[in-house]
């Protein structure tokens, strides 16, 4: 009974069972793709696994992996296929710039909004950084990302 249809995004199930995670582990600093999917399976948000899952986990929720299709920031990559919940000022892929960060509330079931009243007070409260370090965090592996040329050519557009 407690469980929902698919009409849950998957981006939003991938986020709940990270955040579960940490709120079970918060001596870890990050979890494999494994162990968030096994807590997904465990919590069994939706009524069935869906093959989505994998391609969020790895790609479309990750903030600092260039974008496939989705520009979601709800997850950070650590380290090869290990993943936390994203953090306001972590660095992330220029084209997700705006991408979505936390479920809407509306979208996920009532029992998980503690999860997002936890991640505004405890997970994302402000840090104490230098904005300015925190800018050149974001945009220092900017290199790797884009083709230096066409990224000069971009900031050119319009000067002329």
């Amino acid at each position: 009974m407690g469980r929902v249809s698919a009409a849950i995004r998957v981006a939003d199930e991938v986020w709940i069972a990270t955040a579960l995670l940490h709120r079970e582990h918060p001596e870890a600093a990050d979890f494999s793709l494994k162990e968030i999917e096994t807590r997904l399976a465990r919590e069994a948000v939706t009524d069935e696994k869906r093959p989505g899952v994998y391609p969020h986990l790895s790609v479309h929720c990750v903030a600092n992996r260039p974008p496939d299709r989705g520009r979601y920031r709800m997850l950070f990559e650590t380290a090869p296929s290990r993943r936390r919940l994203f953090r306001p000022g972590d660095p992330y892929h220029p084209k997700r710039d705006g991408g979505k960060i936390t479920p809407d509330r509306a979208d996920i079931p009532p029992k998980y909004h503690s999860l997002l009243d936890w991640y505004e007070r405890e997970w994302a409260r402000p840090s104490s950084k230098d904005p300015l370090l925190a800018l050149a965090a974001r945009h220092r592996d900017l290199w790797r990302t884009v083709d230096p040329d066409e990224y000069v050519r971009q900031l050119r557009e319009g000067l002329e």
